[in-house]
């Protein structure tokens, strides 16, 4: 059994994280938050040790050290622009880490944390969830089965409804989210370069607060993206319905259908960090500094 501590913990995607120390038979031993709404560790961790200020967090995984408890694993769950800083601390306490996407903001940060990690002897490890996706690990097989030189026309289409409080936290400013590309995209990006190869360039064509898109260029594949958080922008069957998100990736006119355990992918991601398996700082940079370079394009609406 590991020994899991954890920061972040009243964030929207901790429970996944808490499930999948959970269901791979571990435990998570302290957890830290600013905010104290976090009645979700009741259902997972009850035991845990739980602070809102990161001095008495820092303070009590010292102490617990001294007397002989090793932490494993930080998994980091806080928001995107603080990954750099959590990730670095998990490294200094002796402990391999597990942080949430995107793994930072800026392709030189991943850099930086490669030393690091070497002058530590410990590891950092992302989640990368849609490789483990048995629709996405098909269409990888297929295309390496495919002829080497043909390059396909994809469309890929994710809207994710949300509302005014959106604006207000973090995740509506730039620096500290990356952005809409940053903060809902870098895993389909991700998902794009592992399969049809190395990314060549980006164009942006919208860049407002709720909505992007653009086209992106890999060896094998040219892609037009478009991402929104905006609920006008949803089909009209989908608002019918009274669904909140659409996602759709369409390769040569043919969908491609991934929806079906998006959500589950967490404990799937753990056990292969846990058995070596995992994906490091390097598989992560990729995704990286595609949404880098849309971030810091200007538009192009050629």
């Amino acid at each position: 059994m590991k020994n899991f501590v954890l920061i972040g913990a009243a964030g929207y995607i901790a429970p996944r994280h808490m499930k999948a120390i959970k269901e791979t038979g571990n435990n998570l031993i302290a957890a830290y938050d600013p905010y104290d709404g976090v009645g979700i560790m009741d259902s997972h961790f009850p035991n845990a040790h739980f602070f809102t200020e990161f001095e008495r967090f820092d303070r009590h995984i010292e102490k617990i050290k001294r007397a002989g408890t090793k932490i494993d694993y930080v998994s980091i769950c806080s928001p995107n622009y603080l990954h750099d800083s959590h990730i670095r601390y998990g490294l200094r306490i002796g402990a391999d880490v597990i942080c949430e996407k995107p793994l930072v903001l800026n392709p030189w940060n991943v850099d930086a944390l490669i030393e690091l990690e070497q002058e530590y002897k410990n590891k950092v490890h992302t989640i990368l969830q849609l490789r483990h996706h048995e629709a996405i690990l098909e269409l990888k097989e297929k295309i390496e089965k495919g002829p080497k030189d043909k390059i396909y026309d994809i469309d890929l289409t994710y809207i994710t409804s949300r509302g005014n409080w959106y604006y207000t936290s973090w995740k509506g400013n730039e620096d500290k989210s990356g952005g809409i590309a940053t903060n809902i995209g870098v895993h389909f990006f991700d998902m794009l370069q592992w399969i049809f190869g190395s990314f060549e360039d980006a164009t942006v064509a919208i860049k407002t607060k709720d909505t992007n898109s653009g086209t992106l260029k890999f060896k094998q594949a040219n892609v037009n993206w478009y991402l929104s958080i905006n609920a006008e922008n949803l089909p009209p069957d989908i608002k019918s319905k009274g669904q909140s998100t659409f996602r759709t990736l369409t390769i040569e006119d043919k969908e491609i259908e991934f929806s079906k355990g998006f959500t589950d992918l967490h404990t799937v991601s753990y056990q292969k960090i846990i058995e070596g398996q995992g994906y490091g700082l390097k598989a992560a940079k990729n995704s990286i500094e595609i949404v880098s370079q849309i971030r810091n394009s200007k538009l192009n609406n050629n």
